[in-house]
């Protein structure tokens, strides 16, 4: 869903364009390396190409991916590693959620008000400094008992973390060769929502509700992580 830089330093290293069959599918918090080989016409489309000035030079571009096996990392020593900045609801949309509809019937959750970020540009905001930053678990590696999850009882704060190959997403599981197996951070937490404009049902419900039912649980929503490329020891 989004990513949430807490204590990450001043600014994103920039805005690249994203791989087209990416664009619209990022979630925040994925790990994200420059593509090789992206040529126009081809994998990127020939219209936005033009647009952006690429007539007329070399039919190589920059652009960035989720999917690192298809990344430099494949042959760079020490490829740059980031985190992808965008999202599809919350943060990283252009105008934020829609939460209320009909008085009374919705009070959390909502409905997305207008595109992503990415989507809106076709770029991704990228950071790659050292930092401290949180993830939606929905953005992770959510394999139940052994990824970056509550049920992981494997997790300890300082744990490695790693980027997936195939979806740039975090996880405590390395990869199978030298670049998949390289740091990317550390685990710090799992994190309940920090607003300080919503009411948790937690703190709505009754402890003796006439209904019979409990207070509700605060529930953890977010990875908090401390994202350092300075980490990443790949060799060719």
């Amino acid at each position: 869903m989004a990513l949430k830089p807490l204590q990450a330093g001043s600014y994103p290293l920039g805005q690249f364009d994203a791989l087209d069959t990416d664009v619209s599918s990022f979630l925040g918090g994925e790990c994200v390396m420059f593509a090789t080989n992206v040529t126009y016409p081809g994998t990127e489309l020939a219209a936005e190409d033009v647009n952006d000035g690429y007539t007329g030079q070399s039919n190589k571009r920059t652009v960035v991916t989720r999917v690192l096996a298809n990344a430099q990392g494949a042959t760079d020593p020490k490829p740059p590693i980031m985190l992808a900045d965008d999202g599809t609801t919350g943060y990283g949309t252009l105008f934020g959620t829609v939460v209320g509809a009909t008085v009374g019937k919705v009070v959390t959750g909502g409905s997305a008000l207008g595109p992503s970020t990415a989507l809106g540009s076709g770029k991704v905001t990228c950071w790659n400094q050292s930092g401290l930053y949180a993830v939606s678990l929905d953005a992770v590696d959510s394999t139940a008992f052994t990824g970056l999850v509550p049920g992981n009882l494997n997790l300890r704060t300082g744990v490695p973390l790693y980027a997936s190959i195939t979806t740039g997403k975090l996880t405590p599981t390395s990869g199978s060769n030298a670049w998949s197996n390289s740091v990317v951070g550390r685990f710090i937490e799992f994190a309940a929502s920090g607003s300080l404009v919503s009411t948790p049902r937690n703190l709505v419900a009754a402890l003796n509700s006439p209904s019979g039912s409990a207070a509700v649980s605060a529930q953890f929503v977010d990875a908090v992580i401390h994202f350092d490329p300075q980490y990443n020891a790949i060799t060719a």
